[in-house]
């Protein structure tokens, strides 16, 4: 599985938990970080996906990627800790832990497997 395919849809996901945190509690907190970080997570998958389009890997897209998703783990771990709730810190912080095993995972692999071009 190519890394895009999962982030680009991680990215919108964060991004629609910011606005529905700001329309619910009023939170620009989660509005920044929610957006922010989605909307980073997307341009990484599209840049990725545009590189895999050329033949070719985007290590960059994928240490953005897995930075992002190391801080998020980081970020909402510790809010997880200090709330005990489920919603939306520790969601967000298992989410995000799966996904940064999987972009090591990408990175220790070579990337994006990138089939031979038939002749």
């Amino acid at each position: 599985m190519h890394d895009f395919c999962f982030t680009i849809p991680y990215g919108l996901l964060l991004v629609c938990g910011g606005v529905i945190g700001y329309a619910k509690k009023g939170s620009t907190a989660s509005l920044g970080g929610g957006v922010g970080t989605g909307l980073l997570l997307v341009l990484a998958g599209y840049l990725s996906l545009q590189a895999y389009h050329k033949r070719k890997n985007s290590y960059f897209a994928l240490i953005l990627e897995l930075a992002i998703a190391a801080m998020l783990t980081f970020v909402m771990g510790q809010r997880y800790m200090q709330t005990g709730k489920i919603m939306p810190a520790g969601v967000v912080a298992g989410i995000s832990v799966l996904m940064a095993g999987f972009y090591l995972y990408k990175i220790a692999t070579g990337g994006n497997h990138i089939a031979p071009k038939a002749e």
